[in-house]
């Protein structure tokens, strides 16, 4: 039984969020699920470049991609399936698999970002979400 679905989707990469978007709608409706849409504000990899942006730039990233989220999910997700929307800050993998968790979701469906390779290789992301998500992944190429 599916009673809820996680779908971390990149808003830099609409055209792949979309696709994976659908099938997430779709099987949310089919099995009466509980829809929740994440996006993840990637680390910046260190203190030393974190020094170098605003002292306020994380709370107002939070803020500006929560807000970018809602408007997403408010135009793009029926009103007749329920969703939730997350947004994390981190690692994106280590993200996607701890929101998981967390959420205790029955499944995560996901985009694969690589077009030009996509016969060959899933993204880095995605293959890493596959490999360490303790629930079902679907991966929308």
């Amino acid at each position: 039984m599916t009673g809820s679905i996680l779908l971390p989707i990149d808003l830099g990469h609409p055209e792949s969020s979309d696709k994976a978007l659908s099938e997430a709608v779709d099987m949310a409706r089919a099995k009466g699920a509980l829809l929740h849409v994440l996006t993840v504000i990637p680390d910046f990899g260190t203190a030393l470049v974190g020094s170098y942006f605003p002292k306020d730039f994380s709370r107002r990233a939070l803020e500006e991609t929560t807000s970018a989220l809602k408007t997403y999910v408010s135009e793009k997700v029926p009103e007749d399936v329920p969703v939730e929307v997350h947004v994390r800050h981190g690692t994106i993998y280590r993200e996607i698999v701890a929101a998981a968790k967390a959420l205790g979701v029955d499944l995560v469906v996901l985009a694969s970002h690589r077009p030009e390779m996509k016969d060959y290789f899933l993204g880095p992301n995605a293959a890493k979400v596959v490999r360490h998500a303790r629930q079902s992944v679907l991966v929308v190429r």
